[in-house]
């Protein structure tokens, strides 16, 4: 019995990913993490410290902790790398004149020892305002052909509308599953 109980939680333990969601204060994190999850998106405030969410995708828990974005905060960010599995970094795609700071603190971001491992999911977010850039052009601004060290992928979504946010999610629970997890 108790060995059974052991590999039930062994079990669990291996269907379990950690997912960081990062980006600048106002890109849409937490209206990205309430939507997928099919909470209210009515009020929302800014994200001061942490929120951590579970939540069940495909057979996998994904553990998602949603760290605010605003200056002040983005020196803790560290705090929070260790045994991260997923990173999702969401970009305001309407806001042209913070582009250059998102790809600096992504460029910072990526250079992380204790991320190296981790596969990254750029949400190309707000694509339902008008004059939003592509995920092409958000992808261009980031640099992120330039990345060869790790598996990324770019997702337009609109947080509001929910479109492209399961997509994304799809797409990191695959590329975590398949470099970490045997396939069943």
């Amino acid at each position: 019995m108790v060995l059974l109980t052991i590999l039930k939680k062994l079990k669990l333990k291996e269907k379990e990913m950690r997912i960081l969601i990062l980006g600048l204060d106002n890109a849409g994190k937490t209206t990205c993490v309430k939507k997928f999850n099919g909470e209210d998106i009515n009020e929302i405030s800014p994200t001061l410290g942490f929120s951590i969410k579970t939540l069940e995708f495909e057979g996998y828990q994904l553990s998602v902790w949603d760290i605010g974005g605003q200056k002040s905060l983005r020196s803790y960010w560290r705090n929070y790398f260790e045994q991260t599995d997923g990173i999702v970094w969401v970009v305001d795609s309407a806001d042209k004149r913070r582009l250059e700071d998102c790809r600096a603190e992504l460029g910072q971001l990526l250079l992380e020892e204790k991320l190296s491992g981790a596969s990254l999911l750029v949400y190309a977010n707000k694509q339902d305002i008008k004059g939003a850039l592509s995920h092409d052009d958000i992808a261009q601004v980031l640099g992120l052909h330039d990345i060869n060290q790790r598996h990324w992928h770019i997702q337009s979504c609109s947080a509001v509308t929910g479109e492209g946010l399961a997509e994304g999610v799809e797409w990191l629970v695959n590329d975590i599953a398949s470099r970490i997890y045997m396939l069943d």
